[in-house]
């Protein structure tokens, strides 16, 4: 299946000059969502994960029937000010800015194996971000997976040193 189709360009969002990959399209599709879960699973069956975790927001899109098809628990990343716990923080920059990412402190256990799910690789700023988060907390990145990839802006660059699978690339 071809589910590069199945996203939708946006031109100049959320700022002029940035042409945003859409997967709300990707998502309303009953066999493109199917075949993107059913890629990442078996991503992460290669990987031997303990654990599944998330980016706010679009990547709980789909790190959580991951999680569930596996039988796995998930660890929400989220923005500040969204965990009601004792939490960490890590600042990155993106391609149109700067943001922060939070973990709950006791969201692993020492020497659990991660996933980090999200929606897209850009520049790689967010995830490198949540990978540092897991392992200030004594766990460790078993790989990051990708709904989209955009390969021209060399994310994948800024994740030296850690296992990157994408489902579908943008040259």
């Amino acid at each position: 299946m071809d589910l590069a189709r199945t996203i939708r360009d946006v031109p100049d969002f959320p700022v002029e000059g940035i042409l945003f990959k859409d997967i709300t399209t990707l998502l309303q599709d009953p066999k493109a969502l199917k075949e993107t879960v059913d890629r990442l699973h078996a991503y992460a069956d290669s990987r031997n994960v303990d654990v599944i975790v998330g980016v706010e927001s679009r990547g709980f899109m789909f790190g959580m029937p991951l999680a569930y098809n596996m039988g796995l628990g998930f660890v929400p990343v989220r923005k500040p000010g969204k965990l009601p716990a004792e939490k960490i923080s890590e600042s990155y920059t993106l391609e149109y800015g700067t943001n922060t990412l939070e973990i709950h402190t006791d969201a692993m256990k020492p020497g659990q194996r991660a996933l980090v799910i999200d929606d897209l690789l850009a520049t790689g700023g967010t995830a490198l971000a949540t990978c540092k988060l897991i392992e200030r907390l004594g766990g460790v990145v078993a790989g990051t997976a990708f709904a989209i990839e955009l390969s021209f802006l060399k994310g994948r660059e800024k994740l030296h040193g850690y296992d990157v699978f994408s489902v579908v690339k943008f040259d």
